[in-house]
Parts: structure tokens; sequence; C-alpha cells
């Protein structure tokens, strides 16, 4: 399949921005199914407020009961009814951890 370069705007800051051949290639040899949304400097911003738990550097965190042993616990995204929520030592035993390549 031949890339060819394509612009897009990015959903943060509305700048137009190239998504290269290659950066297109590499999306596809990942099997990312999205295009990137946002500009290479909105990316970074975002990335580095994710790492520094967020744009005010505190981690905004959701009291929630374990869908698995009913401990009390606390999570960094709001628990939503119809997925399950896990305290720390459930999440170790129902999410098996990725193997490196």
């Amino acid at each position: 399949m031949a890339f060819q370069d394509r612009t897009l705007t990015c959903r943060d800051c509305s700048a137009t921005y190239i998504f290269t051949a290659g950066e297109q290639e590499f999306y596809a040899q990942k099997g990312f199914q999205h295009e990137p949304t946002r500009c290479v400097s909105c990316r970074q911003t975002r990335k580095r407020d994710r790492s520094n738990g967020g744009p005010a550097g505190e981690r905004t965190m959701y009291d929630a009961v374990c869908s698995q042993c009913g401990a009390a616990t606390q999570v960094p995204f709001s628990p939503r009814a119809d997925k399950p929520v896990y305290c720390a030592e459930c999440y170790k035993a129902v999410v098996p951890r990725r193997t490196r390549a």
C-alpha cells in the first residue's frame, strides 16, 4: 500500500499538520486503527502532562469499590457502572502482565 502525506487538523489547537507517509506506514505496522488527532506539539504537551499527573501536576483520584473483593479503593479514572474496577491486588491477579518480546 502506498502512503501519501496528508494534512490533518489538531483537535486541541486547531493547527494543521502533516501526517507523513512514513508516520502512516509506522501506524500501519503497529496495527494502529486511528490516525493521530493532535499535532506533534500537543501530543508532547499531553504526554508530559500525563507523566506529571496532569496539567496542575496532581492526579485526580476517584473512590470506587473493587468488583472482585468489594474493598474500597481509589482509581485515576471516573468509574462506570458497565466496567469492572479492581483494587491493586485484584488488578494484579486479573490482568496479566505484558510480556516483553
